[in-house]
Order: C-alpha cells, then sequence, then structure tokens
C-alpha cells in the first residue's frame, strides 16, 4: 500500500466492457490498502494524472495495528471491505465471484470469533440496564477497633439468562470501553442509596457507610459527587453514607483527583484510595491527596504470615496511613490469624471471606437484625 505525499490519482475499473472512474484520490490518502489488510486481488487500476510522490506502507505496518485494535472495530473493518468487493465485483460483471453480503460479512469475521460475542453482550447489557436486572452484593467490612460490621463495599453482579454469572472484570471492561460505565456506574448508586434508604426505615442507626468503586470514563464523562448527591436526597439519605473509592492509576492526575476529594468533602462524602501497594504506589500523590481511607491490596494481607519482610512492610503502612491522619481497610482477610496480626498492628478495617463474602441486600439486613 502507499501514503499520498503528492499528487492526483484516479481509481479505475471496467464495468460492461467499458472503464469506470471509482474516485480520485490526493495528498493524505492511502492507496491499495485494502490488498493489504484482506490479501485478496486487487480489483482496480490506480492512473496517476499529474506526478505524484506516493510513501510504501508495509503489511505489517497495517497488520500490527489492526491486530492490536478492538475486534469489534476489526470485524467490522473485515465485513466493510467484504461487502466492498462483493459490490465491484458485481459492477465488473463477475457474478461468479460476487458471494453474498450475508456470507461475505460472515466471512470477514471469521478472524475475530469474539467479536460478534462482544457486540451481542454489549447489546444485552443494556438491556440488563433498561429492565434493572443487574445485582448489587455487599461485602462486610469490619471494624477492628469497635468490634462491629461497620460498613460495606458494594460489588456488581450480572447473572445471565443463557450464559449464568457473567465475570464483572469482562462486563465491566465492556462497560469501559464504551459509555456504558456512566449509566452503570449510576445504577450501582441508585441500587446503593435504595438498600440504604431501606435500612434507615427499618431503624438501623447508625447507618452503615457503603463504598462504591468509580472508574476513570465515570469521572471524566459525569460529575460523580454532584449525582451522588441528587441520587441520595431522592432516596431521602444522608449523602455522608457513601464512600467513593478510586484506584491508584486516577491518582497520576493529582489535581483532578484533588478537586474529586475537595468536592466530595464539602458534601460529606468520604474517599478512599483503593488496591494501594500495586502498580502506582506514590508516596508523593499519597501526601498530596487527602484521602480518608486507604485500601490495602489482598496481596500483603496474605503473605504478611510466612514473610517477616511483607509483615514489616504492612506494619509500616499501617502506620504510616495512621500518621496521615486516614484509615487503614485490610483486604483479603481469610484467617483469623491474619485478623490478629491487624489488630495488633492497629489497623482499623479489615475485609475479605473471614468477615463475609458479597451478600444480597436481604441478607445484610438480616445479618444486621442478628448482630442487634
Amino acid at each position: 500500500a502507499y501514503l499520498i505525499e503528492s499528487g492526483v490519482i484516479q481509481i479505475v475499473t471496467t464495468a460492461g466492457g467499458a472503464p469506470r472512474e471509482l474516485g480520485r484520490l490526493g495528498a493524505g490518502d492511502l492507496l491499495g490498502e485494502m490488498a493489504v489488510i484482506d490479501a485478496a486481488p486487487r480489483t482496480a487500476t490506480a492512473l496517476a494524472l499529474t506526478e505524484c510522490v506516493l510513501l510504501p506502507v508495509a503489511r505489517d505496518q497495517l497488520h500490527e495495528r489492526i491486530d492490536s485494535a478492538d475486534p469489534v472495530v476489526r470485524a467490522l473493518l473485515r465485513a466493510q471491505l467484504a461487502r466492498y468487493r462483493s459490490a465491484l465485483n458485481t459492477l465488473q460483471g463477475n457474478r461468479r465471484m460476487a458471494p453474498t453480503v450475508a456470507a461475505d460479512a460472515a466471512a470477514a469475521s471469521l478472524g475475530d470469533a469474539g467479536a460478534i460475542d462482544k457486540i451481542r453482550l454489549e447489546s444485552q447489557l443494556r438491556e440488563a440496564l433498561e429492565q434493572r436486572v443487574l445485582q448489587v452484593r455487599y461485602q462486610p467490612i469490619h471494624d477492628l477497633r469497635n468490634q462491629r460490621i461497620a460498613g460495606y463495599e458494594a460489588l456488581i453482579r450480572w447473572d445471565h439468562p443463557q450464559r449464568g454469572p457473567v465475570s464483572p472484570a469482562e462486563f465491566i471492561r465492556l462497560a469501559e470501553e464504551t459509555s456504558l460505565i456512566v449509566p452503570v456506574g449510576r445504577y450501582v448508586f441508585e441500587e446503593v442509596f435504595a438498600v440504604l434508604a431501606r435500612l434507615q426505615r427499618h431503624g438501623v442507626d447508625p447507618l452503615p457507610f457503603v463504598a462504591v468503586n468509580v472508574s476513570s470514563r465515570q469521572l471524566a464523562e459525569e460529575d460523580v459527587v454532584g449525582a451522588v448527591q441528587s441520587i441520595a436526597a431522592a432516596a431521602g439519605v444522608p449523602v455522608a453514607a457513601l464512600k467513593i473509592e478510586i484506584t491508584e492509576s486516577l491518582t497520576l492526575d493529582i489535581d483532578g483527583v484533588s478537586e474529586l476529594i475537595a468536592r466530595a468533602h464539602a458534601c460529606g462524602v468520604r474517599v478512599a484510595l483503593d488496591d494501594f501497594g500495586t502498580g502506582f504506589s506514590n508516596l508523593g500523590h499519597l501526601h498530596k491527596l487527602a484521602f480518608d481511607t486507604v485500601k490495602l491490596d489482598q496481596g500483603f494481607v496474605r503473605q504478611m504470615l510466612q514473610s517477616p519482610r511483607c509483615h514489616a512492610i504492612v506494619q509500616a503502612i499501617v502506620a504510616m496511613i495512621a500518621a496521615l491522619d486516614a484509615d487503614m481497610v485490610a483486604e483479603g482477610v481469610e484467617t483469623a490469624e491474619q485478623l490478629a496480626a491487624l489488630r495488633e498492628m492497629g489497623c482499623r478495617y479489615a475485609q475479605g471471606w473471614l468477615i463475609g463474602r458479597p451478600q444480597t441486600a436481604d441478607d445484610m439486613l438480616a445479618a444486621i437484625d442478628a448482630a442487634q
């Protein structure tokens, strides 16, 4: 293929024995890319109408980019090429070489078998949102100081009618690739405040906090704090019952996160830093951002009793977070020995299967009743 640096090129084919112009290309246009992409025979002729300068484009240059693209984009590209070639063969009178559009599209998508499933799953996720069949589960967070369940983390789940449970990693990643993450996020906020309103009517006092994870795309495309305030007001629940969780990668945007924290604090919403200790752990960010809570990644908790060095790191993190006047939640607590070690270190909160697995709102209410 070629990139046209200068000049004009005419693309011509033959229809009914006579030449027919398909178009003219100029500076900045690509020439011959179709044959490079789908490896099919060239079906048109290129004629230079003026002096031209062409820059060669190697097959690998295009294929590397196409292979790394979203599979849906690849499937759409190949389907469009197949349809174009079918129409061109029909125009040239090569009906024997012009398969049906449906067959072309199917053949074009064979190299991206997951693309059609991905398109289907995205459509079904939209339907699930509209029908409000996505489920929110609540994993308890234990207060080690006061020996009680102080709050919960909200976790969204999807029980697909045909596939069964869909991995949150799969459908959340799909939602984040599109604008669906915004309505998914709003859906979780609405469900959380509806449950908090239910607890309030049931006489639960004080209300537990509920932590909701917020993605970078949500923060970029929606006024999250404003949305939380309006949903809380509609539910008649104090907005302070909600805690926003953000991942470490977002802390690279110090100005944006600082503004989020300031706006959240202004209306009483607390902000937590999730998965501390992985990829983007940066003490420079930590001392500049006034997080209320820091959640220690579960990898540390799992190793701290087997590794004295890991134990020392966890102990130092607990002390550091306390010195910053923030609370720490240790994630992934699965044994009584881990819990005892964290309590001895002075860790404020613990979360994990030892404390409790994600549960429905009904189960959460039953457990609160049983504890009172």
